[in-house]
Protein backbone atom coordinates (compact mmCIF):
# COMPACT_ATOMS: atom_id res chain seq x y z
CA UNK A 1 0.00 0.00 0.00
CA UNK A 2 1.28 3.47 -0.89
CA UNK A 3 0.75 6.29 1.58
CA UNK A 4 1.44 9.99 1.29
CA UNK A 5 3.31 11.57 4.18
CA UNK A 6 4.44 15.08 4.98
CA UNK A 7 6.97 15.89 7.68
CA UNK A 8 6.73 19.55 8.67
CA UNK A 9 9.73 20.50 10.80
CA UNK A 10 10.48 23.75 12.58
CA UNK A 11 13.79 25.21 13.65
CA UNK A 12 13.15 27.77 16.36
CA UNK A 13 15.41 30.43 17.83
CA UNK A 14 15.61 28.36 21.02
CA UNK A 15 15.12 24.74 21.98
CA UNK A 16 11.55 23.70 22.71
CA UNK A 17 11.36 22.42 26.28
CA UNK A 18 7.79 21.17 26.27
CA UNK A 19 5.94 18.01 25.33
CA UNK A 20 4.16 17.36 22.06
CA UNK A 21 0.74 17.65 23.69
CA UNK A 22 1.32 21.40 24.03
CA UNK A 23 2.32 21.59 20.35
CA UNK A 24 -0.90 19.76 19.53
CA UNK A 25 -2.77 22.29 21.66
CA UNK A 26 -1.38 25.18 19.64
CA UNK A 27 -2.49 23.64 16.34
CA UNK A 28 -5.91 22.81 17.83
CA UNK A 29 -6.47 26.42 18.85
CA UNK A 30 -4.99 27.86 15.64
CA UNK A 31 -6.77 25.50 13.20
CA UNK A 32 -9.70 24.28 15.27
CA UNK A 33 -12.07 24.22 12.29
CA UNK A 34 -10.29 21.11 10.97
CA UNK A 35 -11.23 17.87 12.75
CA UNK A 36 -8.04 16.13 11.62
CA UNK A 37 -5.96 18.63 13.61
CA UNK A 38 -7.48 17.91 17.05
CA UNK A 39 -9.30 14.56 16.55
CA UNK A 40 -12.60 15.75 18.00
CA UNK A 41 -16.08 16.10 16.54
CA UNK A 42 -18.57 18.20 18.50
CA UNK A 43 -16.18 18.18 21.49
CA UNK A 44 -16.07 14.38 21.52
CA UNK A 45 -12.87 12.51 20.76
CA UNK A 46 -13.17 10.18 17.77
CA UNK A 47 -11.17 6.98 17.80
CA UNK A 48 -9.20 6.42 14.63
CA UNK A 49 -5.57 6.29 13.66
CA UNK A 50 -4.49 9.97 13.80
CA UNK A 51 -3.59 11.32 10.37
CA UNK A 52 -1.85 14.32 11.94
CA UNK A 53 0.69 13.56 14.67
CA UNK A 54 2.74 15.96 16.77
CA UNK A 55 6.31 15.33 17.92
CA UNK A 56 9.07 17.11 19.81
CA UNK A 57 12.24 15.29 18.76
CA UNK A 58 15.66 16.55 19.82
CA UNK A 59 13.94 19.66 21.20
CA UNK A 60 12.54 20.55 17.77
CA UNK A 61 8.86 20.46 16.73
CA UNK A 62 7.75 18.08 13.97
CA UNK A 63 4.21 17.65 12.64
CA UNK A 64 3.48 14.57 10.57
CA UNK A 65 0.63 14.36 8.08
CA UNK A 66 -0.60 11.12 6.52
CA UNK A 67 -2.84 10.95 3.41
CA UNK A 68 -5.65 13.47 4.09
CA UNK A 69 -3.55 14.82 6.96
CA UNK A 70 -0.72 15.48 4.51
CA UNK A 71 -3.13 17.33 2.21
CA UNK A 72 -4.27 19.50 5.10
CA UNK A 73 -0.72 20.37 6.22
CA UNK A 74 0.08 21.44 2.66
CA UNK A 75 -2.86 23.86 2.84
CA UNK A 76 -2.15 25.41 6.24
CA UNK A 77 1.61 25.39 6.77
CA UNK A 78 2.28 28.68 4.96
CA UNK A 79 0.19 30.52 7.55
CA UNK A 80 2.41 29.44 10.45
CA UNK A 81 4.93 32.16 11.32
CA UNK A 82 5.51 31.42 14.99
CA UNK A 83 4.59 28.77 17.54
CA UNK A 84 3.08 29.15 20.98
CA UNK A 85 3.79 25.98 22.92
CA UNK A 86 2.45 26.01 26.44
CA UNK A 87 3.07 29.48 27.82
CA UNK A 88 6.04 30.27 25.59
CA UNK A 89 6.30 31.82 22.15
CA UNK A 90 8.89 30.50 19.70
CA UNK A 91 10.10 32.40 16.68
CA UNK A 92 10.52 30.15 13.65
CA UNK A 93 13.84 30.72 11.89
CA UNK A 94 13.50 27.83 9.46
CA UNK A 95 10.58 25.69 8.29
CA UNK A 96 10.99 22.57 6.19
CA UNK A 97 8.25 20.55 4.54
CA UNK A 98 9.11 17.14 3.13
CA UNK A 99 6.55 15.29 1.01
CA UNK A 100 7.06 11.59 0.29
CA UNK A 101 5.18 8.56 -0.95
CA UNK A 102 6.00 5.64 1.35
CA UNK A 103 5.34 1.93 1.40
CA UNK A 104 3.11 0.68 4.21
CA UNK A 105 2.22 -2.92 4.88
CA UNK A 106 3.36 -6.50 5.03
CA UNK A 107 6.77 -7.18 3.55
CA UNK A 108 8.81 -10.13 2.41
CA UNK A 109 11.77 -8.59 4.23
CA UNK A 110 12.32 -7.97 7.92
CA UNK A 111 13.07 -4.37 8.91
CA UNK A 112 14.47 -2.99 12.16
CA UNK A 113 13.00 0.05 13.91
CA UNK A 114 13.92 2.26 16.83
CA UNK A 115 11.45 3.86 19.20
CA UNK A 116 12.48 7.54 19.12
CA UNK A 117 9.95 8.41 21.83
CA UNK A 118 8.44 6.16 24.52
CA UNK A 119 6.00 3.52 23.34
CA UNK A 120 2.87 3.33 25.51
CA UNK A 121 2.20 -0.37 25.10
CA UNK A 122 0.16 -1.06 28.22
CA UNK A 123 -3.42 -0.31 29.13
CA UNK A 124 -4.81 -0.83 32.63
CA UNK A 125 -5.59 -4.50 32.01
CA UNK A 126 -2.35 -5.62 30.45
CA UNK A 127 -0.30 -3.38 32.79
CA UNK A 128 -1.35 -5.58 35.70
CA UNK A 129 -0.63 -8.68 33.64
CA UNK A 130 2.80 -7.34 32.69
CA UNK A 131 3.71 -6.69 36.34
CA UNK A 132 2.68 -10.22 37.36
CA UNK A 133 4.92 -11.86 34.77
CA UNK A 134 8.06 -12.95 36.54
CA UNK A 135 10.66 -13.29 33.85
CA UNK A 136 11.92 -10.82 31.29
CA UNK A 137 11.36 -13.43 28.59
CA UNK A 138 7.64 -13.60 29.40
CA UNK A 139 7.37 -9.81 29.50
CA UNK A 140 9.08 -9.61 26.12
CA UNK A 141 6.63 -12.11 24.62
CA UNK A 142 3.68 -10.09 25.91
CA UNK A 143 5.13 -6.88 24.46
CA UNK A 144 5.69 -8.58 21.09
CA UNK A 145 2.04 -9.67 21.06
CA UNK A 146 0.93 -6.12 21.91
CA UNK A 147 3.19 -4.71 19.20
CA UNK A 148 1.58 -6.95 16.57
CA UNK A 149 -1.84 -5.85 17.81
CA UNK A 150 -0.82 -2.18 17.53
CA UNK A 151 0.30 -2.71 13.92
CA UNK A 152 -2.95 -4.49 13.05
CA UNK A 153 -4.99 -1.67 14.62
CA UNK A 154 -2.99 0.93 12.69
CA UNK A 155 -3.60 -1.03 9.47
CA UNK A 156 -7.34 -1.24 10.14
CA UNK A 157 -7.45 2.52 10.77
CA UNK A 158 -5.91 3.12 7.35
CA UNK A 159 -8.20 0.67 5.57
CA UNK A 160 -5.38 -1.78 4.87
CA UNK A 161 -6.16 -5.50 5.07
CA UNK A 162 -3.06 -7.36 6.25
CA UNK A 163 -2.70 -10.36 3.90
CA UNK A 164 -0.29 -12.46 6.00
CA UNK A 165 0.76 -12.88 9.65
CA UNK A 166 2.71 -10.03 11.21
CA UNK A 167 5.81 -11.37 12.95
CA UNK A 168 7.47 -8.97 15.38
CA UNK A 169 10.52 -9.53 17.54
CA UNK A 170 11.75 -7.16 20.22
CA UNK A 171 15.53 -6.89 19.98
CA UNK A 172 16.07 -4.84 23.12
CA UNK A 173 13.72 -2.94 25.36
CA UNK A 174 13.90 -0.86 28.52
CA UNK A 175 11.26 0.58 30.78
CA UNK A 176 11.15 4.38 31.07
CA UNK A 177 9.07 6.68 33.21
CA UNK A 178 7.01 9.17 31.24
CA UNK A 179 3.74 11.05 31.64
CA UNK A 180 0.55 11.65 29.71
CA UNK A 181 -1.53 14.72 30.53
CA UNK A 182 0.37 14.99 33.81
CA UNK A 183 -0.26 11.38 34.79
CA UNK A 184 2.75 9.07 35.30
CA UNK A 185 2.99 6.28 32.73
CA UNK A 186 5.26 3.35 32.01
CA UNK A 187 6.77 3.57 28.53
CA UNK A 188 9.34 1.60 26.58
CA UNK A 189 12.34 2.50 24.46
CA UNK A 190 14.33 0.09 22.33
CA UNK A 191 14.42 -1.63 18.97
CA UNK A 192 12.32 -4.26 17.24
CA UNK A 193 12.17 -6.08 13.93
CA UNK A 194 9.07 -6.89 11.93
CA UNK A 195 8.05 -8.06 8.48
CA UNK A 196 6.16 -4.83 7.93
CA UNK A 197 6.95 -1.49 6.27
CA UNK A 198 6.32 1.46 8.60
CA UNK A 199 7.24 4.97 7.38
CA UNK A 200 9.64 7.01 9.49
CA UNK A 201 8.21 9.06 12.36
CA UNK A 202 4.87 7.27 12.46
CA UNK A 203 3.57 6.45 15.92
CA UNK A 204 2.59 3.03 17.24
CA UNK A 205 0.42 2.29 20.28
CA UNK A 206 -1.42 4.71 22.55
CA UNK A 207 -1.49 8.51 22.18
CA UNK A 208 0.45 8.62 18.93
CA UNK A 209 -1.04 12.04 18.11
CA UNK A 210 1.01 13.32 21.08
CA UNK A 211 4.23 11.80 19.82
CA UNK A 212 4.28 8.55 21.76
CA UNK A 213 5.55 5.41 20.04
CA UNK A 214 7.35 7.30 17.26
CA UNK A 215 9.49 4.90 15.22
CA UNK A 216 12.37 5.28 12.81
CA UNK A 217 13.81 2.57 10.59
CA UNK A 218 17.48 1.95 11.36
CA UNK A 219 18.52 -0.74 8.90
CA UNK A 220 18.45 1.41 5.75
CA UNK A 221 21.53 1.25 3.56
Amino acid sequence: MKVKTIALTFKCEKFVRADANKLRGYFASRFGEFDLVHHHINDKFFYRFPLIQYKILNRAPLVLGINEGADLLQRIHEGIYHLRIGQKDYEIIEKTISLKTDDFGISGNVSTYLFSYPWLALNEKNYDKYLRLGSQAKKKKLLEKILVGNILSMSKGLGYTVPAPVEAKIINIKEVETSLKGNPMLGFLGTFSVNFEIPDYWGIGKSVSRGFGTVKRIDKQ
